[in-house]
This record gives structure tokens, C-alpha cells and sequence, in this order.
């Protein structure tokens, strides 16, 4: 279904295979994010469509990931290095394309980040430790493919400046939120252990901008890094 009003909307995600989704056991630690409970892969694409093929992928050279301060005080305005994802997302984001539905006309440019955050009943996991916030892209997608022995994870969605947010709700495995990145801000809650054991949930980001506003390339990333790190950044 197209974005509501409130310029977001809820979408069931095509049936996840069991490779896609032991491929998160291969994922190192993120070491700017997250405390150490946060396992992640990043990737980029470009996208464009036919309408003989529709929506086709052209993965990009890999490189590392940088973001504006202003979008994330916590990992903007720094150099990520991550590894490439292995695995295969693009059913799911196809999904999400067709959801809300983008623009065919334009090709577009894709952040995909592969994260797992882990919790015990000692240690939350911190989904959003920017607090509520833009991503910086036009649109995005974040898809929960599993929730082991976890609670919390509760998604919030924002009018800029709102003391509270218009919306929550937990996603459950197999479905997906779709925002305008630009009208409406979110984060979400920690994720915690169910029962006081180990947990994980796993998801997929998927961060669409018209490849004419690409984050992607020197001239993306000498902008982003300009001005340096905030002190709080890890």
C-alpha cells in the first residue's frame, strides 16, 4: 500500500529463506555503534527500472560509510569501515520499492545495512543511540527479519519537533515500516532480553535517494566529513 497521510506505512516483507538468514551469524561487530551488542554489513547499490525487468540492482564498488553529523551525532561525520554484505536482500527491497512505490522514472541509490543487535538480561542493545532522528535520504525501509528471545525494539515515529510520537508499534518478523525520511523523524526503543538469556533481532535498513542526490563517491563523502566528528562520537 502507498504511504498514509501521515507519510508511512506498514508492509508484510516476501518470505525470508533460512541462508538469508544464518547469513547474520557472519556479521563482525559494529565498532561505532552500539556498544558492542550491534553486528553489522553495509552495502550500496544503484537501482534502476524497466518495465519489462522492473526494479534491476547494480551493486557499487564498495566503500566505506560516512554520514552527516547533523543526521547522526553519534557515527556522522567519521569514516565506518564495514565489510560487504554477502547475502542476497533484494526481494525485500524490491518489496519496499513497489511499497511505497518510488518514483520509476529515476534510477536511485541504495544504502542497505545489515544489523543485528544482541541483548542479555545484564546488557540492552541500543537500536537508535542517536535518539529520534532523519536518516538524511528521501525514503526508508526497516525490515525485521527475526526476533529471537527478545522484547522491546519498539519503532516510534516523530513530527519534527513533537514532544511525542504520533505512532509506536512493534514490528514482527516478516514485516517492514516504510518512512518519508524527510517529513517524519524516528527511532527506536532498546531491545532486551526476554527472559534474562541471550537474544538478537535482526533487520535490514534500506535508505533510497534519487541518484542525483547519491550518498555516494568523493564528492558525497568529502561533504560528509567536512567538518569532522562530534566529541561524542565512538
Amino acid at each position: 500500500m502507498p504511504l498514509t497521510a501521515q507519510r508511512f506505512s506498514l508492509i508484510d516483507i516476501p518470505a525470508v529463506q533460512q541462508d538469508l538468514l544464518d547469513s547474520y551469524d557472519n556479521c563482525p561487530v559494529d565498532e561505532y555503534m552500539g556498544n558492542g551488542t550491534r553486528y553489522k554489513r553495509f552495502s550500496q547499490y544503484r537501482m534502476s527500472h524497466t518495465e519489462s525487468a522492473g526494479w534491476s540492482f547494480e551493486l557499487l564498488p564498495h566503500r566505506d560509510y560516512t554520514a552527516y553529523k547533523k543526521f547522526n551525532k553519534v557515527g556522522g561525520g567519521i569514516r565506518r569501515e564495514y565489510l560487504p554484505i554477502e547475502a542476497d536482500f533484494t526481494p525485500i527491497i524490491r518489496a519496499g520499492a513497489e511499497g511505497f512505490p518510488l518514483d520509476t522514472a529515476d534510477d536511485w541509490q541504495i544504502n542497505v545495512h545489515q544489523n543485528r543487535t544482541r541483548a542479555t538480561g545484564a546488557k540492552p542493545g541500543p537500536l537508535t543511540p542517536e535518539g529520534v532522528h532523519h536518516d538524511g535520504h528521501e525514503f526508508v525501509m526497516i525490515a525485521v527479519l527475526r526476533r529471537n528471545n527478545v522484547a522491546g525494539g519498539l519503532t516510534r515515529l516523530w513530527q519534527p519537533g513533537a514532544a511525542e510520537p504520533f505512532w509506536d508499534g512493534t514490528l514482527e518478523a516478516g514485516q517492514a515500516v516504510l518512512l518519508d525520511d524527510r517529513a517524519i523523524a524516528h527511532d527506536v526503543t532498546d531491545v532486551l532480553s526476554a527472559d534474562g538469556g541471550p537474544g538478537h533481532r535482526d533487520i535490514v535498513i534500506v535508505a533510497f535517494s534519487r541518484w542525483s542526490e547519491k550518498w555516494y563517491g568523493d564528492e558525497h563523502d568529502e561533504s560528509a566529513l567536512e567538518d569532522g566528528p562530534e566529541p561524542s562520537a565512538n
